[in-house]
């Protein structure tokens, strides 16, 4: 059954979806929704079909092997940061799931299975947004009161270079990311805000991930971005973009922090202030593991 209207929700937009208000309550799908489409780094055309699940966290599944088990995502399981989130699941491995599953947390939906065909999760347009339209589809169910996260006792700092990832003790979780880049259409840009459903399908889901015109020779001959084309990633040629209009002045730093909040959901939302300054899946991925575990 769709979500229906109810004190603490929020409409939003003319086909008045539903989102709720923030992430005090657990949801889940109202109905099973399906995408399929090509992977950004293979190029093969995969299928994904997300449908409902009651148990707490993101589950995976296999639609051309349903013998095998699904299995709770969580970081330990990324095998390779190289331009997306890769995870090894036991011998299976799944790329590119920061998108997906920045669309799930960002929502609001805390338990899913995402049953999958292919190596890899379908780009689409190369942001959150057609996963968001496909979560609206299938409607939200609530599960009751969510776990609250453990409070963070003391910050966590990682870095690698000049970049790092931080997470800072909060009351509630605020995201923030910036980036710094030689290229005049990108430069520095910076983008916070209090993360609530309704801001991130608003203010963060559209942004698309983007790359450069002078590395795609060199990123095709390392067998990456085989699936890569102007309608599903911005492409900048230093000066401006090759596909504009862009969807915000400051996309790319929008992005950044899609990703940063796809790679958090492994670990659950935190309640932190979390910032990421350069930021990459690598750091992404590994301040996820450290919130789990942190030492």
């Amino acid at each position: 059954m769709a979500l229906q209207p109810r004190r603490g929700l929020e409409v939003l937009s003319s086909n008045v979806t539903i989102w709720p208000s923030d992430y005090s309550q657990a949801w889940t799908l109202a109905a099973p929704v399906e995408r399929s489409g090509v992977g950004l780094h293979s190029g093969a055309v995969a299928r994904l079909r997300l449908e409902p699940f009651e148990q707490p966290g993101y589950w995976v599944g296999w639609l051309d092997d349903p013998s095998l088990a699904p299995q709770r995502l969580h970081p330990g399981q990324v095998c390779e940061t190289q331009l997306c989130t890769a995870l090894q699941l036991d011998q299976r491995r799944l790329a590119t799931v920061e998108h997906l599953l920045a669309a799930l947390a960002g929502v609001g939906i805390s338990s899913a299975l995402l049953l999958v065909d292919g190596p890899e999760i379908p780009l689409l347009d190369g942001s959150a947004q057609p996963w968001v339209e496909a979560i609206a589809e299938a409607g939200l169910t609530a599960l009751g009161q969510r776990p609250a996260p453990a409070p963070l006792a003391a910050p966590i700092t990682l870095q690698q270079g000049q970049s790092f990832a931080t997470a800072l003790p909060g009351d509630r979780l605020r995201l923030g990311a910036a980036i710094e880049f030689p290229q005049a259409a990108i430069g520095r840009q910076l983008f916070s805000l209090d993360l609530t459903p309704e801001a991130f399908v608003r203010e963060i889901a559209p942004a698309r991930t983007f790359g450069f015109k002078q590395q795609v020779e060199q990123l095709l001959a390392a067998g990456l971005i085989k699936g890569g084309a102007l309608d599903n990633a911005l492409v900048c040629d230093g000066e401006g973009w090759l596909n504009p209009p862009l969807r915000f002045a400051d996309e790319p730093v929008r992005h950044k922090l899609l990703d940063l909040l796809g790679d958090l959901a492994l670990a659950g939302l935190p309640q932190a202030q979390v910032f990421a300054f350069r930021g990459s899946h690598g750091l992404h991925t590994a301040l996820a593991a450290a919130l789990v575990s942190p030492s």
